[in-house]
């Protein structure tokens, strides 16, 4: 059997699901987690309850937060391990958030349908981040806008930098129950995916391209949002684009 990179991916975060959904339950109920909604919150369409697509979702983290907060919100992930952890969280927390299985590259709705499109740390797994952002794009609604939070993974593991490789199981970020063979793993995929090019710069260049009719980067999201566990080799940034 030919394995695709999509399905290393999967793979990998099969393996991971349960320890990445204990640490984004530490982040929710942290500092961190209000952090991020403060972060999110002023990027957002005035009008509310806001429809709002999570790409990406994972364990729910965003979904969660931002279904807390009153809006309409639908998260869709590739890994049905990770949708089950998802589910399971909104089940302890009386939530009705609908998680559906579905590629970022080729999304299962129609044109102009959300208000939001949210998405952290994904673009970067994606074997073709122009299409998703094409997708993206397509679902939103005229003078909807894009969140995306990522970093440039494939910097940090030439780096070989060690930073947040491992950290206790109550910490709000970094990797929990990593094995020397799932971080191998990890840096191989991560590599495998580099797009070659300066992000965000390539971002906004390929958004601008797209269509979107404004597109702001900002460097200083992980720092402001993640402090300390920001890591140093590759800091998150933020992308925020309007249609």
């Amino acid at each position: 059997m030919v394995y695709t990179i999509e399905d290393r991916v999967q793979q990998y975060w099969t393996q991971r699901a349960h320890d990445f959904g204990a640490v984004r339950k530490n982040e929710l109920g942290s500092g961190m987690g209000r952090r991020w909604l403060r972060e999110i919150e002023q990027s957002l369409p005035s009008e509310r309850p806001l429809e709002i697509l999570d790409v990406g979702t994972g364990t729910g983290f965003f979904a969660v937060l931002l279904a807390q907060a009153g809006h309409h919100v639908e998260g869709i992930d590739l890994t049905p391990s990770m949708l089950e952890e998802a589910e399971a969280l909104c089940a302890q927390l009386e939530l009705d958030i609908p998680f559906r299985r579905m590629d970022a590259q080729a999304l299962d709705y129609g044109d102009s349908c959300f208000d939001v499109v949210l998405s952290r740390n994904l673009t970067w797994t994606l074997p073709d981040p122009e299409q998703a952002y094409r997708e993206w794009f397509r679902v939103l609604r005229p003078g909807g806008v894009l969140l995306n939070f990522d970093a440039d993974y494939a910097a940090h593991v030439r780096s070989q930098s060690s930073q947040n490789r491992s950290v206790a199981p109550d910490s709000p970020y970094g990797h929990v129950g990593m094995t020397d063979a799932l971080q191998r793993e990890n840096d191989a995929i991560t590599l495998s995916l580099d797009i070659g090019e300066a992000r965000p710069a390539w971002d906004r260049r390929v958004l601008t391209e797209i269509g979107f009719r404004y597109c702001r980067t900002d460097a200083s999201v992980g720092h402001r949002v993640l402090g300390k566990l920001d890591l140093a080799s590759a800091p998150m940034f933020g992308i925020c684009a309007v249609k």
